[in-house]
């Protein structure tokens, strides 16, 4: 398993700097966030299992002291934190909006990007599947992220229209459309989420989201693709 590092230098051509899983939702959701925006960007995978995984160095703590991933070094800066570096893309390059103008949408989008962030996510990480044990692990996953997207479920209901929020992607559908792949890596039943399976075939084969596809990474093995 591995992660994903990005860096993009001062002509804006990304180079390898820094993290997270190919097949990682934290990852995915900056990648789409950087493909709709048009950000050309590269990838250097970091193991998080090689040596007790390379995420503990001293060369990454010094990126990140939390020793997590993924990160981002963007404008002579590096930063952390897949929502932190979603909200800076979109302050920074507004050019292709991801929030849109309504402050209410506005609001709705960030709820669903908290929910996954932090309701899901955290609960389906690798050191947490490691900790609850390997006879409990898809159990566990598979409580959470029905626990999570039953509330996305519900916000969707009153929002969605062709994406999470109206008729324009936004931030949310780049937070959800990889966090869809993880509950069915987890075999997770989608059936009762029928708003959020209908987003997902409305995206499934957008250019911007299928390059950000696990499958697609450098660091995801031939076999992962079969």
């Amino acid at each position: 398993m591995h992660t994903s590092i990005f860096k993009i230098n001062k002509t804006n051509v990304c180079i390898p700097s820094v993290n997270v899983p190919f097949e990682a939702s934290k990852h995915r959701k900056m990648c789409c966030t950087l493909n709709l925006k048009e950000i050309p960007y590269d990838i250097k995978p970091v193991s998080l299992i090689k040596g007790g995984g390379e995420q503990h160095s001293n060369e990454f703590r010094e990126i990140n002291p939390m020793e997590q991933v993924p990160a981002l070094h963007i404008d002579n800066h590096t930063l952390i934190e897949s929502l932190n570096i979603l909200q800076y893309l979109e302050e920074t390059r507004p050019h292709r909006p991801l929030m849109p103008a309504d402050p209410v949408k506005r609001a709705r989008v960030r709820e669903i990007c908290e929910v996954i962030a932090s309701g899901i996510q955290p609960l389906q990480n690798l050191v947490v599947l490691i900790y609850v044990g390997e006879e409990r692990k898809k159990e566990w996953a598979q409580h959470w992220i029905t626990r999570g997207l039953t509330a996305v479920e519900k916000l969707l209901s009153s929002s969605a229209g062709k994406y999470c929020v109206g008729d324009e992607i936004t931030l949310a559908d780049c937070c959800l459309i990889p966090q869809i792949f993880n509950a069915r890596r987890f075999l997770v039943d989608l059936r009762p989420f029928p708003t959020i399976l209908r987003v997902d075939r409305h995206l499934e084969n957008h250019p911007a989201f299928t390059a950000a596809h696990p499958n697609n990474q450098p660091d995801c093995p031939p076999e992962a693709t079969k």
